[in-house]
């Protein structure tokens, strides 16, 4: 009976993790946003991106890039800072930009950076092009 009682009082504690930690992802993915940076999902990027006139950022190293990125991307290594913001100054501040990385990361600190030089629409797909290939893939 005791050792029931104790089953019972690990599985409520673990259920109270699972909850804070679904709950703390949420606050995290959130708290990320901005007025001016947006996640974007990758129906919104087929929708809002793809065959369209934009300002498509590629994070990745050069070499990452001609491996394979999103059609009409421009890359733009974030790893090279000082290239980086020369690059990035000659882009529209006003019209909406979109960047991508690898899964993520390197979107995000761009997508900061992009924020400081006073770009106002930042979308960032942080699905990247892991998510945009699966993508492929499937199709």
């Amino acid at each position: 009976m005791r050792e029931k009682s104790i089953q019972n009082s690990q599985k409520k504690r673990f259920a109270k993790l699972v909850f804070l930690l679904v709950i703390f992802c949420l606050i995290s993915c959130k708290a990320q946003e901005t007025e001016h940076i947006h996640h974007l999902t990758l129906e919104q990027l087929k929708e809002d991106v793809i065959g369209k006139d934009v300002q498509l950022i590629d994070v990745r190293t050069p070499k990452e890039y001609h491996l394979g990125h999103i059609d009409d991307a421009i890359n733009i290594n974030i790893f090279d800072i000082k290239a980086f913001s020369t690059k990035i100054k000659q882009l529209d501040r006003e019209a909406p930009i979109y960047v991508y990385c690898h899964i993520g990361g390197r979107s995000r600190k761009a997508s900061k950076l992009l924020e400081e030089f006073g770009f106002k629409n930042i979308y960032d797909f942080s699905g990247g092009w892991k998510a945009w290939q699966k993508h492929q893939n499937i199709q």
